[in-house]
């Protein structure tokens, strides 16, 4: 599938300065720094040649050297609460073409929160790209709820729909709705420099299933991830 000479950079972004969960990126699961799972679920990838780390963190940079990537020195002006990904990541593309004489074709995106995502998902949505010759694939998950159930409140207590769809009863009536999980993104070159994005106008899916698509944000997904990897390696040793 792969061409001899194509290649494909995957950026892990991970700053410093988490707030929800201090230290997310670096903090332990199941007996690993959360970020050494996406680490390695890039280094295993049939497709991909290249693994970085982009952050402004020391602790951050030492730990993802010792699980293999290459670190990318993040300026600070990009490592703010209110950054927005693109620039980020163009910044690690830039800096490997000017440094490191390397320029990829394909860049894939890994955060770290996601790190129940394997590396089949990564190399299918990579043969997804370049086989439908589509502009990005980005991984996706079916929406437990639909969002027609959506409400929201004034300032008087008062429930207002959210969206004015038509009213769905139950669950199960609800088909062909998904929401990215964030485990994968992939994209072109020049679709990221161009477009500023991981998306282009052509965009397609692989759906991933709920247990592997968890997003870590609080405490308790942190909790729930961690349950579900621990299971994993106890099925693995029978």
């Amino acid at each position: 599938m792969k061409q001899n000479n194509t290649k494909i950079l995957a950026i892990i972004p991970a700053r410093g300065g988490s707030k929800g969960i201090p230290k997310k990126n670096i903090r332990l699961m199941a007996g690993k720094p959360l970020i050494a799972y996406s680490i390695e679920a890039g280094l295993k990838s049939k497709y991909i040649d290249r693994v970085v780390v982009s952050t402004e963190n020391r602790e951050i940079a030492e730990i993802a050297k010792k699980y293999g990537a290459e670190v990318i020195e993040r300026p600070g002006k990009l490592a703010k609460d209110d950054t927005p990904s693109p620039p980020v990541y163009k910044h690690a593309v830039k800096f490997l073409e000017k440094n490191k004489d390397y320029k990829p074709d394909i860049i894939v995106v890994l955060q770290p929160p996601t790190p129940l995502r394997k590396v089949e998902d990564i190399d299918n949505c990579i043969k997804k790209l370049i086989k439908e010759k589509c502009d990005s694939v980005i991984t996706l998950k079916k929406v437990e709820h639909p969002p027609h159930w959506m409400v929201k409140l004034d300032k008087k207590g008062r429930i207002h729909k959210y969206f004015e769809l038509d009213e769905i009863k139950r669950r199960q009536d609800v088909t062909g709705v998904y929401m990215p999980n964030g485990a994968v993104f992939v994209t072109w070159y020049d679709i990221l420099m161009t477009h500023n994005s991981m998306r282009g106008p052509d965009t397609r899916a692989i759906i991933m299933p709920q247990e592997k698509s968890i997003d870590i944000d609080t405490e308790l997904d942190f909790l729930i991830a961690e349950r579900l990897i621990e299971k994993e390696k106890n099925e693995n040793k029978k």
